[in-house]
């Protein structure tokens, strides 16, 4: 670090930080099992980015400087467009050679993102940033730069208003706290669980951050730390700088983003940890800047923005043509050795010419033949995905798969119906016996069997298969639906009366869960109900041995929790399978269902025993 004294300083454990930051984005995004609560990665980039844009203008504000608000925007736009430009038009071209079905409102996600608005886009048109399987966007993750840019824009323009005319900076820093828990309240006011994505990329349920980190670029100024503090101060730095630290390993690996509780003050509780984390790095008299150093952390920290930039169209590419969750770690080990090799060629033959290229010199300076090779391969790549986004814009037709499962939902809701008014309802006997391979005496004990399915698309598209074989079953299966929705969706199916004594549960297709989920579905069915939980065909996904890890530790602990081996069963048949090799053919879900009785028939025929 240098001098208090000099201009400009370098805090090179800032470095550290980020490093800190992206592992745990990559990382969530890449074993979201492993670390659930890694996005809390972005809390940390946005904290950066508030203390020293406003520390900067501040300063200028106390020396009573003139403030070049242009100039600012010039610097600040010119380090987060290239990367943003190449990235947005690498993906697309790779998008209008290899992946057509996402060229769907291409146009509007490339022109929303140069624009800094692509958050506000996402709300109504992007997916759920937790929703992990289905048709994943190698763009969801660049909602953060549009709150960044946001707060480039406008934050200058703000903090001199308010110096202007408050004056005083003790009441600007009061200001700003009340606007920080004011976006913090508006958070949990807008919570909706069913849909998180209006307070997740909101620009102003997402400011307490930013806000945060501002009220301490005023609060806590780099040029007026005591370099030289007592002992004491010295030590209370490094112990309070250890303790946050680990308090923000502790929430990576446990604060789920579809938790409540995040919303309702747990990620403004990890904002303010980390808020208290960065004042331990900057203030000179700490070792937490020293222990933050490193030359690894160095390196990371100067690309963090790039890799951040990168990291999602390699894992959603890279997962589309590989079965990661054979090998779950091997596979994270490559797509990170890809992420950081991109990020370095971008960094060293993008990111930094451009930092110093003069655009005046467009038409008139001489060229090197690596100038000349990079202007041919920019041109190449604009020429493919100009071609990409000039394709009339259709959604991407419903495969096999959906059409079936679309189907087989509201077959399922007709059954339902017809179960709900007290209608009997029955199948032929005698043609399940065939079709499922069964006894006469199963397929009739299957046709009294009152069973409540609970699951996500794979229960959906195998609903029909169920009902015929289970003509009393009720089925409540939802696409894309998460372990974490389960306990509500229970507790409204027995306010109903529809939550039967045997409850058949395919949940984790879309996502590992955390024991405190797992425990909350098992108390909402309750002690006096049988569980039966199939196991998770999840081959495409890191989370598929953890999930089917997490069933069978239930079945240890809870009583009345029985695992349905589905994985098992159907690991070695590819042939029930459709191209996703996780949603099922007709003879998959015949299978699937036939499994499902059987289990519960073995279990009853050992219990009259």
């Amino acid at each position: 670090m240098k001098p208090v004294g000099e201009k400009r300083q370098y805090i090179t454990g800032i470095d550290g930080l980020r490093t800190l930051a992206v592992l745990g984005v990559i990382i969530y995004h890449l074993l979201p099992n492993v670390l659930q609560g890694g996005y809390l990665g972005v809390p940390l980039f946005l904290l950066i980015s508030g203390y020293f844009v406003t520390y900067q203008f501040s300063r200028r504000l106390d020396d009573q400087q003139h403030i070049d608000i242009w100039h600012f925007y010039r610097k600040r736009f010119r380090r987060l467009y290239p990367v943003l430009v190449a990235m947005l038009f690498l993906t697309t071209a790779y998008i209008t050679l290899f992946a057509h079905e996402l060229l769907h409102n291409i146009r509007m996600i490339v022109t929303t993102n140069l624009l800094w608005v692509y958050n506000w886009w996402e709300i109504r048109h992007g997916q759920s940033y937790f929703d992990q399987f289905g048709g994943a966007s190698p763009f969801t993750h660049l909602w953060t730069l549009g709150v960044e840019a946001q707060f480039y824009l406008l934050w200058p323009l703000i903090i001199t208003l308010l110096f202007m005319i408050l004056r005083k900076k003790k009441t600007v820093r009061r200001v700003i706290l009340l606007l920080t828990i004011a976006s913090a309240v508006e958070m949990a006011i807008l919570y909706d669980p069913a849909n998180v994505n209006r307070v997740y990329y909101g620009t102003d349920t997402r400011a307490f951050s930013l806000l945060l980190g501002s009220w301490l670029g005023l609060a806590w100024p780099l040029n007026r730390l005591n370099a030289h503090p007592a002992k004491s101060l010295q030590h209370g730095l490094n112990a309070i700088g250890i303790l946050m630290t680990l308090i923000t390993v502790v929430g990576f690996f446990t604060l789920n983003g579809q938790a409540a509780l995040t919303y309702h003050g747990g990620m403004f509780f990890y904002s303010l940890v980390g808020t208290i984390l960065i004042g331990t790095i900057l203030h000179p008299g700490s070792r937490m800047n020293a222990w933050f150093s490193n030359p690894i952390f160095h390196w990371v920290g100067q690309r963090s923005y790039g890799i951040y930039v990168y990291q999602y169209p390699v894992m959603v590419f890279y997962e589309r043509l590989v079965k990661v969750g054979l090998h779950p770690v091997l596979n994270s080990i490559i797509e990170v050795a890809i992420i950081l090799l991109i990020s370095e060629l971008s960094y060293r033959f993008w990111e930094r010419p451009l930092a110093d290229w003069h655009w005046s010199e467009l038409f008139t300076s001489k060229r090197t033949w690596q100038q000349w090779t990079r202007l041919g391969a920019s041109v190449v790549v604009l020429a493919i995905a100009g071609f990409g986004m000039a394709q009339p814009d259709h959604a991407p037709q419903k495969t096999a798969v959906q059409q079936r499962i679309e189907k087989s939902h509201k077959k399922a809701s007709k059954h339902n119906q017809a179960i709900a008014s007290g209608k009997k309802v029955q199948t032929d006997t005698a043609a399940n016996v065939k079709q499922y391979a069964l006894t006469s005496s199963e397929a009739r004990a299957a046709q009294k069997l009152k069973i409540t399915a609970i699951g996500d698309s794979v229960m959906a598209d195998a609903a029909d298969s169920i009902q015929k074989l289970m003509p009393q079953a009720y089925v409540d299966a939802q696409v894309g639906r998460q372990g974490s929705a389960a306990p509500a969706v229970i507790k409204q199916l027995a306010k109903q009366g529809h939550l039967n004594q045997i409850v058949v549960l395919n949940l984790g297709t879309n996502g590992s869960m955390s024991q405190q989920t797992i425990d909350d579905i098992v108390q909402a069915v309750g002690p006096k109900r049988q569980i039966y939980w199939l196991t998770a065909h999840v081959p495409t996904k890191p989370w598929q041995q953890t999930v089917n890890d997490e069933i069978k530790a239930a079945g240890k602990k809870y009583s009345n929790v029985h695992v349905v081996d589905w994985y098992s069963v159907s690991e070695n048949h590819s042939d029930w399978f459709g191209k996703d090799n996780v949603h099922m053919g007709e003879q998959g879900n015949i299978n699937y269902a036939r499994l499902i009785a059987k289990s519960i028939l073995a279990d009853q025929k050992g219990n009259q025993k």
